[in-house]
């Protein structure tokens, strides 16, 4: 065989591998855009408002270096004399959102609450993550963790005012409040909503511990 034809066979047989392996390869992973606290301050229901709860999700993203993002926190406030309420789900951004491992979570607002067709997110257990990377413990684990403050239903909006739902839009640790608090692991009490579950008992950090929670809550970056 001319030696101008194998060198010629064996480039094109290289050229073809070379392809098939960037093809397989996996791309670059995509940058964190959504975890759970790993802590909070007082591990209560107050939280310094939606503005304290926003700082708590910003520092905790700088700690591990997503701080270019702005970050704000899955809440909803209810209307009150001072001013309307806030649905959680106006204000986390557009979308798509990554946990710490890459793991898309949800495209779009849409698909994160199912307004047109159910379990559209990739809300479960296993992505679950803290802003380090690490499984939120959940149902069978020492201790229950699942529990997320919400203060919202489950398209992700406010509920009227006048009901108990968000601890005093976030601003009270006292017993006197409660909060609406979402399953991150999707399990346990016959509702498996990730964002509207149950109420808590009170808002104090030993009544959160209580249903199985520690103060966690969710975070969006915006951008």
């Amino acid at each position: 065989m001319n030696k101008r034809i194998i060198v010629s066979s064996i480039a094109m047989v290289l050229a073809g591998s070379a392809a098939v392996l960037a093809a397989q390869a996996p791309g670059p992973q995509q940058p964190m855009t959504f975890f759970v606290t790993s802590t909070t301050p007082t591990g209560s229901g107050n939280l310094g408002g939606l503005a304290g709860a926003d700082q708590i999700c910003q520092n905790l993203a700088a700690a591990v270096g997503a701080g270019n993002h702005t970050w704000h926190a899955y809440l909803s406030t209810q209307a009150t004399n001072a001013g309307p309420g806030v649905n959680a789900r106006a204000r986390i951004g557009a979308g798509p959102w990554y946990n710490a491992k890459g793991v898309m979570i949800a495209a779009n607002v849409g698909d994160l609450h199912g307004d047109n067709q159910r379990d559209r997110n990739n809300i479960q257990k296993a992505n679950m993550l803290d802003e380090k990377g690490q499984i939120i413990k959940g149902a069978g684990d020492m201790p229950n963790q699942h529990d997320m403050l919400t203060g919202s239903d489950s398209d992700g909006r406010a509920f009227p005012a006048g009901l108990d739902t968000t601890c005093n839009n976030w601003t009270d640790a006292t017993d006197d409040h409660r909060a609406m608090l979402g399953h991150a692991d999707r399990t346990g009490g016959g509702n498996v909503s990730w964002n509207s579950a149950h109420m808590s008992t009170g808002c104090s950090a030993p009544k959160l511990v209580q249903t199985g929670g520690a103060g966690h809550f969710y975070c969006f970056a915006i951008n």
